[in-house]
């Protein structure tokens, strides 16, 4: 796999999102899955660059490549705040608006978009694996 290391911090977006996008058409993704892999990749990353190291930052490293013949597998890395997203109770998506608690939604998203999220500390480290199915 593939991988950069940059500062949790809201401008390097657009480079990891360059990273990812980069791998995942040599991976052979198509736009479709493109779009879906940038929403769930920017969701994560800006929930590491505002939580994880608050009020200050530390780095964040960013692992992609193609596992198998089909699957893309993203990782994010950071030695933050302990925080699994995969733990918090999906969001009623069926309530009205003004009904639903307020966070969470683009967690749900992301799981939406990815086919597998899992999440694991260890060694000091937040570590949150997702995997998208090219084929």
């Amino acid at each position: 796999m593939k991988e950069l290391t940059v500062e949790a911090r809201l401008e390097n977006l657009e480079k990891v999102i360059g990273f990812i996008s980069q791998n995942l058409e040599e991976a052979g993704g198509s736009p479709a899955i493109e779009i879906q892999v940038h929403l769930a990749v920017e969701e994560i990353f800006v929930n590491v660059a505002s939580y994880a190291y608050e009020p200050e930052t530390g780095p964040v490293t960013v692992q992609c490549g193609l596992s198998g013949t089909d699957r893309f597998v993203i990782v994010f890395i950071d030695q933050g705040v302990p925080y699994d997203p995969l733990a918090k109770e999906d969001p009623d998506v069926t309530l009205e608006i003004e009904e639903r608690q307020i966070g969470g939604l683009g967690i749900f998203l992301a799981k939406q978009y990815m086919e597998e999220m899992s999440y694991r500390y260890e060694n000091g480290s937040n570590i949150l694996t997702m995997i998208k199915y090219l084929a």
